[in-house]
């Protein structure tokens, strides 16, 4: 299952980066992941994100592992489940005043296949817009 979303944000590249990696304000505007801990304030490569998020009716607590990071370009993390894995891209693009972040996730394993009985596709498409929309209000306000 792969799952693309682009938001259009209104503001410089460096505010959306800092609200975005600066995990410590994660809890003022992100509702999709929640119980956020690490053992650094910001996103950083080699460390992992403890966290939950709630696909279905219960929490799945998720471990994520921050495998690359090019400053105002693109991050991505790895996550893994057993019978999934998650492979996650955000990338940001500036374009004058106007910064693009699409959000690029693929999932493997047995719970991303089977229709999506196991993973529904709506309910995740929905979490990712949630999280940009959340990040979009954030940076915007």
């Amino acid at each position: 299952m792969i799952i693309k979303e682009t938001i259009e944000i209104n503001a410089p590249i460096e505010k959306v980066w800092e609200n975005f990696i600066d995990l410590t304000c994660w809890k003022k505007w992100n509702t999709v992941m929640y119980d956020v801990s690490t053992t650094s304030q910001k996103l950083t490569k080699g460390k992992e994100i403890f966290c939950r998020f709630r696909p279905f009716f219960f929490p799945i607590k998720v471990n994520i592992s921050v495998e690359e990071i090019v400053p105002y370009k693109h991050i991505v993390w790895l996550a893994k489940k057993r019978g999934l894995s998650a492979y996650h891209e955000f990338i940001f693009e500036e374009n004058e005043r106007v910064v693009m972040v699409t959000s690029l996730e693929k999932f493997t394993g047995i719970l991303a296949k089977g229709r999506g009985i196991l993973l529904p596709k709506r309910k995740m498409i929905y979490l990712t817009k949630s999280f940009l929309k959340e990040l979009k209000i954030a940076v915007e306000s």
